[in-house]
């Protein structure tokens, strides 16, 4: 019975631990799609006038250092909502 209820406990754990790692991805995928914005933003806002090389520099820095941190996964696509 013992043998079981290991298993059982081994189970669970991994399940919590997968879906640990399901919302750790899900976070980052968020957070690179608002960089995404941002950056977006601050081109629009640059080309039109009302913004500045700087900030375009800094949108696009975030960007990279969240694509070092956490892979490029969030640039395929997919919606930022997950």
């Amino acid at each position: 019975m013992a043998g079981f209820l290991d298993r059982a406990k081994e189970t669970a754990q991994r399940g919590l631990d997968a879906g640990k790692q399901k919302v750790e991805e899900v976070q980052a995928a968020r957070a690179g799609h608002e960089l995404l914005r941002k950056l977006g933003a601050a081109y629009y806002a640059e080309k039109r006038g009302s913004g500045s090389p700087e900030e375009v520099d800094k949108a696009l820095t975030a960007v990279e250092a969240h694509i070092a941190r956490h892979g490029d996964a969030f640039l395929r696509g997919g919606s930022p909502l997950l």
